[in-house]
């Protein structure tokens, strides 16, 4: 029989040190899954029915509680409603449903006493010790995800530090998406919690293949094995673009990552002085679009409108107040490989720098 696996973990909040259980999936089912299970139990059903009725299951719990209602499986799980936030008077309407409305699932005594009854654990050795590098930030623009050739790269974390002056004691990774890995020699501070930086960059074989990663290599002890942990985000590196404000500039690719071609064109457009700012794309799920928006150089500061691109083609992006870039023209290339890329690599979010200049 199958065992729940589970693996202890060092509670950092506790003194003195204690350990969460924590639960360990093996994977993660689907619907198709559950579809087949159900098919091998039950010959009799074809799958694909199955799937389907799986499907309009899904469907009807949802009309029932958009019906108002509760819905309760007897001995399986109950669906139910709940808002959360603050009204200051009894008259006060309701907050938006995106930010008030949720859906809980609860499951029956019945069903967590059969499975506390059937199921058997199994234990897993603790996770060996890696570096963690929990944010990167250029320490000159203050932007995180952003390799910045011309500031310093702050890496911070836990267990990153190892003996520069000791050969094959650890090492610090650049490493292009496309092609290309520099080991990093210009290393400021080295320290457990944090590694200060001047980032060398590989080149790699396009202007818009401006995508890197960075990797933590150490040994704990002087036989120890290396151990490397890599960040989990990808860094960006600025991009330049030149004769802004001509009637014909070069185009420059950008926000792409190590593709052969580029996802999306700066072609053109109205620019009275330099100016470093950012281009920032957001997916939005929910109308299945990208969301193109020009930004000022500080989080959360001046943005401008944002335009919605649902296939390739040519936008022109407002600029914010007080920009010296009144607006850019923007080509989308290849929409497809730019949303698979926001999805998979991206969490929906991606930036790029740009420096613009009208030389």
């Amino acid at each position: 029989m199958a065992t729940i696996q589970w693996r202890p973990e060092i509670n950092a909040l506790t003194v003195p040190q204690s350990y969460w259980i924590r639960f360990m999936p093996r994977n993660t089912a689907g619907r198709k899954d559950i579809a087949a299970d159900i098919a091998r139990t039950h010959p009799h059903f074809n799958e694909a029915d199955i799937l389907t009725i799986l499907q309009a299951h899904d469907e009807a719990v949802q009309t029932r509680l958009l019906n108002g209602e509760q819905v309760t499986m007897e001995g399986s799980f109950s669906y139910f409603l709940s808002f959360t936030g603050r009204l200051d008077s009894a008259d006060d309407p309701l907050p938006p449903l995106d930010d008030c409305l949720h859906v809980s699932v609860r499951v029956s005594q019945a069903f967590l006493d059969t499975m506390r009854w059937d199921g058997q654990t199994e234990r897993l050795p603790e996770e060996k010790k890696l570096p963690l590098i929990s944010s990167a930030q250029d320490s000159l623009l203050k932007l995180k995800d952003v390799l910045n050739p011309d500031g310093a790269l702050l890496l911070t974390g836990d267990n990153l530090a190892f003996d520069q002056t000791a050969p094959n004691a650890g090492r610090c990774v650049i490493a292009g998406t496309q092609s290309g890995s520099v080991v990093q020699t210009r290393l400021l501070r080295v320290e457990q919690s944090e590694i200060l930086l001047m980032p060398d960059a590989p080149t790699q074989a396009h202007p818009w293949n401006n995508e890197y990663t960075v990797s933590i290599s150490t040994r704990y002890s002087e036989h120890g094995t290396l151990r490397t942990g890599a960040y989990g985000r990808m860094l960006r590196s600025p991009l330049t673009l030149t004769k802004m404000g001509h009637p014909n500039p070069p185009e420059v690719g950008i926000l792409t990552g190590k593709a052969a071609a580029a996802y999306v064109s700066v072609t053109g457009g109205s620019v009275s002085a330099n100016e470093t700012l950012r281009i920032q794309v957001l997916l939005d799920q929910r109308a299945d679009a990208l969301l193109f928006s020009l930004l000022d150089m500080q989080e959360g500061g001046r943005a401008g409108a944002a335009v919605t691109v649902t296939a390739n083609g040519s936008v022109t992006l407002p600029g914010f107040a007080g920009s010296a870039v009144t607006n850019l023209t923007v080509r989308v290339n290849n929409y497809a490989g730019l949303k698979e890329m926001l999805r998979n690599d991206y969490g929906g979010r991606i930036v790029d720098v740009l420096k613009v200049e009208t030389a």
